[in-house]
């Protein structure tokens, strides 16, 4: 009799919580559709583009129905702690509770497509873990969907650090803007697509343009006039 796996006898002591019914993920645009497809064929893939065009919310939405369907154990979610303007100060309470804000565009759609008491079973047990950038050192991620947002505020050295945390069948997905990263040095994911090209390392890139944003007509034309 073939042994059951720890993951599986784990998943069927735990109270079963059906996610609630979610409309099939349908792309709005062919820069859609081949980020996607990307998705699904590579185990890493960089994104980049304006905001509005579906980066997060695509990745969050498969790394979710993946969960669903057990094609992987753990959904981790991770960016730099930098803010998008003047920081508000520090936040209370435990690691993870400072860097849930940030993190809270993918969480927000996590529990879109898990519904809130799946999400919280999950994170509970850790199959969904928020981890600060600042002690992602040392640490390994194996089976798992990973999405660093933000990822053009990494400096050379952290992305390296990053990308070599990365184990065995995991999906990642490296999403950032590189028009607006607050670097006084050059873009770690800059860098980083540059040497996958060089390289031919095995991995894709998506470039979303503003002809690509899909959030509103009015957010279209706030990306054009800021260029």
């Amino acid at each position: 009799m073939r042994k059951r796996s720890t993951y599986k006898m784990k998943m069927e002591q735990q109270e079963v919580v059906h996610a609630p019914r979610v409309r099939p993920l349908v792309p709005k645009n062919p820069a859609q559709t081949n980020y996607i497809n990307c998705i699904n064929q590579y185990a890493q893939v960089f994104v980049t583009g304006p905001a509005g065009t579906g980066k997060t919310y695509i990745a969050a939405s498969l790394a979710a129905d993946m969960y669903n369907k057990h094609q992987i154990h753990k959904i981790i979610l991770t960016r730099p702690n930098i803010p998008a303007g003047k920081s508000l100060g520090f936040f209370a309470g435990t690691i993870e509770d400072k860097i849930a804000p940030w993190v809270f565009p993918l969480t927000e759609v996590l529990i879109e497509r898990l519904g809130k008491a799946k999400y919280e079973i999950a994170h509970k047990r850790g199959d969904i873990e928020i981890v600060p950038f600042e002690v992602m050192r040392g640490r390994s991620f194996n089976n798992a969907f990973v999405i660093l947002d933000e990822g053009q505020n990494l400096t050379p050295h952290e992305m390296k650090m990053f990308l070599t945390r990365i184990g065995e069948d995991s999906k990642v997905i490296i999403n950032g803007d590189v028009s607006q990263h607050d670097l006084k040095e050059q873009s770690g994911l800059t860098v980083a697509i540059d040497l996958m090209q060089k390289h031919n390392i095995p991995a894709a890139h998506c470039n979303f343009t503003h002809d690509d944003v899909v959030r509103s007509g009015i957010c279209a034309a706030w990306t054009r006039a800021f260029g």
